[in-house]
């Protein structure tokens, strides 16, 4: 099964956690708009990035995105 990423779930997170993008930015010692990027769609995670984040936010790294079934590669 073949996927791509769909939109980024990461406020949908910080919803759960009752946490905001601001708070999440200074654990991270990054700026608030780039935060706001992820979010927004306008910019994808790294691996490091999304492997912090989940480590922070107590998830899996899938979880940071929706995945969009595209088909079968085998």
């Amino acid at each position: 099964m073949a996927y791509k990423v769909g939109k980024c779930l990461l406020q949908d997170l910080l919803d759960l956690r009752g946490m905001d993008q601001t708070q999440l930015a200074l654990k991270m010692g990054r700026k608030p708009q780039q935060i706001n990027k992820y979010i927004t769609n306008r910019q994808r995670m790294s691996l490091e990035v999304a492997k912090n984040i989940a480590s922070l936010l107590h998830c899996q790294m899938e979880d940071l995105y929706e995945w969009i079934e595209v088909g079968d590669n085998e």
